[in-house]
């Protein structure tokens, strides 16, 4: 199974990202920065101009089966920029759907970073519901405390992949 983790943090020195390169290098994870990558904003009219979101949806659909979102916490929810791309999967069940419906038996799974603890079963709603609304398998979330002090969650997540 290729498993692809997508990073959504505001900043390239991040806990999130530091957290998603361990993985990388201690699973057998493919790494996506999306500060790397020019999305907008979702809009009624489909008005992206030199937007990446399409492009990279293909690959995304066509190299992985499993999609893992890296995202910190911000304000009790997922970052502003894992939010813009979420809002984006709008496009695969309007204009795309065709590239959408191969979404379908794909898995989603989440691990989070934040100064603070449990974030509670509300935190998880938005990935879980959408992953059954595209017909996708949500595997779960996991959480971390700064990322990289949490030698548990690491291992746990890690386990968690061995067994789904």
């Amino acid at each position: 199974m290729k498993s692809v983790i997508l990073v959504g943090s505001a900043r390239n020195e991040s806990n999130t990202l530091k957290l998603a390169q361990r993985l990388q290098k201690e699973g057998e994870f493919e790494l996506i920065n999306l500060l790397e990558y020019k999305i907008g904003h979702y809009d009624y009219e489909h008005q992206y101009t030199e937007d990446d979101f399409i492009p990279l949806m293909k690959k995304i659909i066509e190299k992985y089966d499993t999609i893992v979102f890296a995202t910190p916490v911000y304000w009790y929810a997922m970052s502003g920029m894992t939010k813009v791309f979420f809002d984006r999967i709008t496009d695969l069940i309007t204009i795309e759907k065709d590239l959408g419906r191969q979404l379908r038996g794909k898995n989603m799974a989440v691990i989070t970073t934040s100064n603070g603890g449990n974030l509670g079963d509300d935190f998880w709603h938005p990935f879980k519901h959408s992953a059954s609304y595209l017909g996708m398998n949500f595997l779960g979330g996991e959480h971390t405390i700064n990322g990289m002090d949490n030698e548990n969650a690491v291992a746990n997540f890690l386990d968690f992949f061995k067994v789904k």
